[in-house]
């Protein structure tokens, strides 16, 4: 991989990160929002209680992803950024413009997707 193909990717991954950082912010600010919420009867509670736990699962999967996208970036830093952990092949460039995290090249994905 070429020194500006590091970059566009660090870029990418950058701005994910910062769209995650957001989003967790502003999931997180909502929960806190529902938690002040007074309900009015068992239909307004247990409406605020399905919000919440949606509002969290949210903030668990950007967290998950955040992770990914940390890993990656170090990846990019120690130059081993594109290289599939399984097979140690390149992965493809189209796939990295689509999941700029991915770890697995698409044959090994697909591998992983099946013994999961």
């Amino acid at each position: 991989m070429e020194e500006k193909d590091y970059e566009f990717f660090k870029n990418e991954l950058l701005n994910r990160k910062a769209k995650i950082l957001k989003i967790v912010s502003d999931n997180e600010k909502e929960m806190k929002s529902l938690s002040r919420t007074q309900a009015s009867d068992e239909v307004d509670h247990a409406t605020i209680s399905a919000d919440s736990a949606i509002e969290q699962a949210i903030s668990n999967k950007q967290l998950i992803e955040l992770k990914d996208v940390e890993y990656a970036l170090f990846k990019i830093e120690n130059k081993t950024y594109g290289i599939c952990e399984m097979c140690e092949d390149n992965i493809g460039v189209q796939r990295l413009k689509v999941k700029p995290q991915a770890k697995y090249c698409i044959l090994c994905r697909e591998i992983v997707e099946k013994t999961s």
